[in-house]
């Protein structure tokens, strides 16, 4: 008996189907994969304080842990479902490339070279320069150094670029340059320096660990972005892990959010705005 026209088309159709089933289950995402899983694995470091460091029993803490925990929180209405993978600076982008984790959180700056390994989040903190003083000191802010002009000292980390980047700050400033972050602080509570130029963030956090010694001077510059990074390819992992870190931010979980930036870098953050989106603004 002969099978119409009609009818083969539709065992064609039939069979197309079929062979690709197997693929669509197997290729159901990193966000099926996780939910799965049960787990959320997160790619961070170890060793750098306020984002990423052990407390004194033994406990991964910091604020880009806290990104983590709020992507398993919405992953899992508990941060606490994380396993962590411990990585080198190095490591961070072939980690995720690899697949060895599901995201990374670890004060990763964007740039474009990176941007084509890697799909960058939203940012979730901008990252600068900026100068601490001795509550008590001759300078009460970077108005006053900067009219200082010469007569001021800047401490910083030893760096082939140190000298340039204070000086688009402070132009006529003395720059002393030092081999490690605690001789920085040194030479400024011992008076050999006015002022200390570092992170941002570092300072922040210093400052927090010192409360009432230090003073920001009110000055940030060179900007950059800190953004956790997934694997290029499913859009929608990505969507959800923005939708995590923007929810944060800015909506239901923003006091999830408020809490780890006061613990980490001393300040409050004002409540998003009722009504019309600030992002927009």
């Amino acid at each position: 008996m002969s099978i119409s026209s009609h009818a083969k088309s539709l065992l064609l159709t039939v069979a197309v189907v079929a062979a690709a089933a197997p693929a669509v289950a197997q290729d159901q995402g990193k966000l099926n994969e996780v939910l799965e899983r049960g787990h959320l694995i997160l790619g961070t470091g170890s060793t750098n304080a306020p984002w990423h460091f052990k407390s004194v029993d033994d406990k991964l803490q910091g604020f880009d842990v806290d990104m983590g925990r709020i992507i398993a929180k919405a992953l899992f209405g508990d941060p606490d479902k994380i396993e962590y993978v411990t990585q080198s600076s190095d490591a961070r982008i072939p980690n995720i490339t690899t697949g060895k984790v599901d995201v990374t959180c670890q004060f990763m700056t964007v740039t474009g070279e990176r941007a084509q390994q890697v799909a960058f989040t939203i940012p979730y903190y901008r990252e600068g320069v900026g100068l601490m003083l001795k509550a008590d000191g001759d300078y009460a802010d970077y108005d006053a150094l900067k009219e200082a002009g010469s007569s001021v000292t800047v401490s910083v980390l030893q760096n082939v670029y140190a000298e340039d980047m204070v000086h688009a700050a402070l132009p006529e400033a003395s720059v002393d340059q030092y081999e490690s972050v605690d001789l920085i602080y040194q030479a400024l509570e011992s008076g050999r320096a006015d002022a200390v130029a570092t992170d941002q963030s570092s300072l922040a956090w210093y400052m927090t660990q010192n409360p009432g010694r230090y003073t920001d001077a009110g000055y940030g510059w060179n900007p950059q972005s800190y953004s956790c990074a997934v694997a290029q390819g499913d859009s929608d992992w990505l969507h959800f892990v923005n939708t995590a870190l923007h929810e944060a931010m800015t909506g239901v979980e923003f006091n999830f959010y408020a809490e780890a930036f006061k613990t980490w870098f001393g300040k409050e953050l004002q409540p998003p705005q009722i009504g019309f989106p600030v992002e927009y603004k």
